[in-house]
């Protein structure tokens, strides 16, 4: 089941009487995962929702993306209550293997370091799309638009103005706040001035599907070369996911050569513990970048996922920031709006920016500064990254810090996500 395409005249049909001068109490631009994730855990705050997104079909679907999900963002999504539609989609993984090149020593995360039945998930985009769309279309509080485009943001002192193209046609919006959820490049962020830090790595990733002979036994792995990390993620189907990254001449050759060339290349890497592959589909590769915005809200605005923030794709964290994003906007929000606040306020927005983006800031850190001690030859750092290896493999104290850290369980935790420990 799609989403409604709305072409008509916007009319919200549930503006409550203290609303007048609004159409919307809250704009989300951008219908993707995170979009959808704060529409989907705003369902019973009582806020008004014009969820807007350009395109039908998105690049991810194309490619059939593919991303590891942590604990915490299964959690958040028990907490909203979209998770039962989610999981018979997504395979469990319930090991993770941490090695270094070829040297024998290995760090295996398993489940008895958390006490848990599973360490993470593996999940296709249309996977976690399809559901979340399914979800917000029985918000009765979310209007959904698409296709459609904003052309114009104007802020005011207690109001935002969006201009929303729709076929032919312009319509303007008014709104207590706009949240950018439209991915690295927004447009949203860049007509507010928003400065973002950051760089381009000197590394593409190389992303595919491929089908080894044996059984993949539900284990993710992450393993260093020099050129850069290479892991492999279980999907169902006994499919496997690859992200794979090398220095762009290198990824470019990589991604030219025939399919026999490639898959013997692909193998000395992959090693032979799930015996012969098969490649399944077309390859991609993109570049990767670290980004920060300088700041993640100004009056009326506030920025989540990718519009806020990019890391090294080593250890799968970006989809997972872009969960908690939502998840904390919608918690600072709701909270607001209970307590007769106004949601665009800066200072109201202020408080989800101090949550979230030095815990962000942590994450980027962490991955840069995996991918540069490890995608290194240079004997000293070899020395220290292995030596952290053999402690993180013999101090459990450290390991499990460590595994906490990868799969979100470090910082503040959502409300959602404490929803069902009580």
């Amino acid at each position: 089941m799609a989403l409604t395409q709305l072409h008509q005249k916007i009319s919200p049909q549930q503006t409550p009487p203290d609303h007048q001068g609004y159409d919307y109490d809250l704009v989300i631009v951008g219908g993707g995962i995170i979009g959808l994730t704060l529409a989907a855990a705003l369902k019973d705050s009582g806020l008004s929702i014009l969820l807007i997104e350009a395109k039908v079909a998105s690049a991810a679907v194309a490619k059939g993306q593919a991303y590891a999900l942590h604990m915490l963002s299964a959690l958040i999504y028990q907490g909203i209550g979209v998770w039962e539609q989610i999981y018979p989609k997504i395979t469990k993984y319930c090991q993770v293997r941490l090695s270094d090149a070829d040297h024998p020593d290995v760090v295996e995360f398993i489940t008895d370091d958390l006490g848990t039945s599973e360490l993470g998930y593996v999940a296709e985009h249309q996977a976690l799309l399809e559901p979340l769309q399914e979800f917000v279309q029985n918000c009765q509080n979310v209007t959904y638009l698409c296709p459609a485009e904003v052309v114009k943001t104007e802020y005011q002192q207690d109001i935002a103005a969006i201009d929303v193209k729709i076929a032919d046609q312009i319509q303007t919006v008014r709104s207590k706040l706009i949240v950018a959820a439209d991915g690295s490049r927004s447009r949203i962020r860049e007509a507010a001035g928003i400065k973002t830090s950051g760089w381009k790595y000197w590394q593409s990733c190389i992303v595919a599907f491929v089908k080894p002979e044996k059984h993949h036994n539900n284990t993710a792995y992450e393993r260093f070369w020099p050129s850069g990390p290479f892991a492999i993620l279980p999907l169902p189907g006994n499919r496997c996911r690859i992200v794979w990254t090398a220095p762009h001449a290198e990824a470019e050759a990589l991604c030219a050569l025939d399919d026999e060339q490639f898959l013997a290349e692909l193998s000395r890497r992959y090693g032979n513990q799930m015996g012969k592959l098969e490649l399944l589909g077309d390859r991609f590769i993109f570049r990767v970048q670290l980004m920060q915005s300088d700041r993640y809200v100004l009056p009326r605005l506030a920025l989540i996922g990718d519009a806020a923030h990019n890391c090294h794709p080593v250890g799968g964290q970006g989809l997972n920031l872009g969960i908690r994003d939502a998840a904390a906007l919608a918690q600072v929000l709701q909270t607001a709006h209970q307590g007769g606040k106004d949601i665009g306020n800066l200072q109201v927005l202020k408080s989800y920016e101090r949550w979230r983006k030095p815990e962000n800031l942590t994450i980027l850190a962490f991955t840069d500064l995996l991918d540069r001690m490890f995608s290194h030859n240079f004997f000293p750092l070899v020395v220290i990254r292995r030596l952290g290896l053999w402690m993180m493999q013999r101090i459990p104290m450290l390991k499990v810090f460590a595994l906490k850290l990868m799969i979100g369980l470090k910082g503040q935790t959502p409300e959602l996500a404490r929803r069902l420990n009580r």
